[in-house]
């Protein structure tokens, strides 16, 4: 009797001391989750804080993803400079015409009618990225300059950059100034907007990592 009550005693020590470890282990692996997760985001906020460029970019054309007139009018400014040749506005409403962008975007119309393509199918950053792909083979494009939000860009060029073969992506970041993203952690509608995009670009990751890019894809570091 006396052996058995031991074996049991034995056998509840080890029992207690497994889920010790256990608990242990799953704290620690925990921790290091949040550790990774807050060193990425703290990587992410800190790409979304950056200003455009003093100097503008130059690359064969411009993609400039809407979502804003404030994102056409810093894309319309670098095409009349001469930094590209040809300007795509990508995820533009099916029911928006040329004469309707030139107003909201106070650029001349001869500039739109000339330079400017619009791409009425693409209805997220998604097909964003494939109908890039699309008019950049098809006018044999192998740079581009990427506008669209700052606290956007870095989605962005994950999406083209995946979707897209043999072209060079050059980030040029507009920023809105009511946004405050320089100081985002003070404002909490921006500290929203930034963990609600940090989110959206962990998933794409995510999804794009079950599909692998084409191998001769470029992206230029950014600034």
């Amino acid at each position: 009797m006396s052996h058995l009550v031991e074996y049991l005693r034995i056998g509840t020590a080890k029992t207690v001391l497994s889920h010790w470890i256990f608990k242990r282990v799953l704290a620690f692996a925990f921790l290091v989750l949040v550790v990774v997760i807050a060193l990425d985001f703290g990587s992410f906020a800190r790409e979304v804080m950056r200003g455009s460029p003093e100097t503008g970019p130059t690359a064969d054309a411009i993609v400039v993803l809407t979502g804003g007139a404030d994102r056409i009018k810093g894309a319309a400014e670098l095409l009349r400079g001469g930094h590209a040749s040809r300007m795509l506005i990508s995820g533009v409403h099916p029911d928006t015409t040329i004469r309707e962008i030139a107003r909201t975007a106070d650029i001349a119309p001869i500039l739109l009618s000339c330079c400017v393509d619009l791409d009425h199918q693409a209805a997220n950053t998604i097909g964003n990225a494939e109908q890039t792909r699309l008019w950049a083979e098809r006018l044999n494009f192998a740079s581009l300059i990427v506008v669209t939000s700052a606290y956007h860009m870095p989605r962005s060029m994950a999406e083209l950059a995946h979707a897209m073969p043999d072209v060079t992506l050059v980030p040029f970041p507009v920023v809105r100034p009511d946004l405050g993203l320089d100081t985002w952690y003070g404002k909490p509608s921006t500290v929203r907007l930034v963990a609600a995009e940090y989110v959206k670009f962990v998933l794409a990751r995510f999804r794009m990592g079950f599909s692998a890019p084409r191998p001769d894809t470029r992206v230029a570091e950014i600034f």
